[in-house]
């Protein structure tokens, strides 16, 4: 009695993962490197002998990771394949979560920054010292006249002051999950400096004495400071879960303070 005989790997595999499984591997030996135009269509279908609509089904696959881009009129083109936009589905994974998630990945956040600020404190340029110290000098600015203060400038600010950090890391797979995961956070992030009285200046202080750490080109500090920076946003949201969630399901609703009496604590006039 003959045993049933097993799929061979062509007929388990579809067209589609065929032609994915070509583009990696071309990339991989060299064939194709960043920038270069793929084949036309129907040479490269009847090259790897899978039919046009999955090779197309297959571009789309790849188009949305990141590796491809179509340009209209002339093709398909291999991306610069720059590590924080081949991990972008790690910031689309975020964004599925549940609201209430937000603490979750800031504490993943929190990990990742530990280390790419100790890396960074070694590594940081002059030019890019001073680039962080610009950065907190426009906050002092805002700080210096209350009554225009304006949290969403405030957040630009932090979001580019941990960017920075994270790129003189020197570590580019480091950094782009810094990148992708930070950007989940914002509205959360948001929402604790409309809410929470002196969040603003409180935050700011811990961006400086950061700054302090990378100068003195200490890593031991730099990362006790950042982990105690992120472990202090990340227990206000986990403590305010219910109203961070709602604020991030309708951006639209008002951000109440955490009394709920729709007076935002510390808002500043406009």
């Amino acid at each position: 009695m003959t045993s049933r005989s097993e799929p061979t790997p062509a007929l388990a595999r579809s067209q589609t993962d065929v032609v994915i499984d070509a583009v990696k591997a071309m990339l991989r030996d060299g064939t194709l490197r960043a920038g270069d135009r793929l084949p036309i269509e129907r040479e490269l279908a009847l090259r790897l002998g899978v039919s046009r609509g999955s090779l197309r089904e297959a571009v789309r696959a790849l188009v949305a990771l990141g590796v491809l881009e179509s340009r209209q009129g002339d093709g398909t083109y291999v991306t610069s394949l720059d590590p924080a936009r081949m991990l972008s589905p790690i910031g689309f994974f975020a964004e599925l979560l549940e609201p209430s998630s937000a603490a979750e990945v800031l504490a993943v956040r929190r990990m990742l920054e530990v280390e790419s600020v100790a890396l960074a404190a070694t590594r940081l340029t002059a030019d890019e010292l001073t680039e962080l110290e610009a950065i907190l000098a426009r906050v002092d600015a805002m700080l210096a006249d209350p009554d225009h203060l304006d949290p969403e400038r405030t957040i630009e600010a932090d979001v580019e002051f941990h960017h920075l950090i994270a790129r003189a890391s020197g570590n580019s797979a480091l950094a782009g999950l810094v990148d992708n995961l930070s950007s989940r956070t914002v509205r959360a992030r948001l929402w604790r400096s409309v809410n929470q009285a002196d969040s603003i200046s409180i935050a700011h202080q811990q961006h400086r004495s950061i700054l302090v750490a990378l100068v003195a080109r200490d890593p031991d500090r730099a990362r006790v400071r950042m982990s105690s920076h992120l472990l202090d946003v990340e227990e206000f949201v986990a403590a305010h879960h219910r109203e961070v969630s709602a604020a991030e399901i309708d951006p639209s609703l008002p951000l109440l303070d955490a009394d709920g009496d729709g007076d935002p604590a510390g808002r500043p006039g406009r």
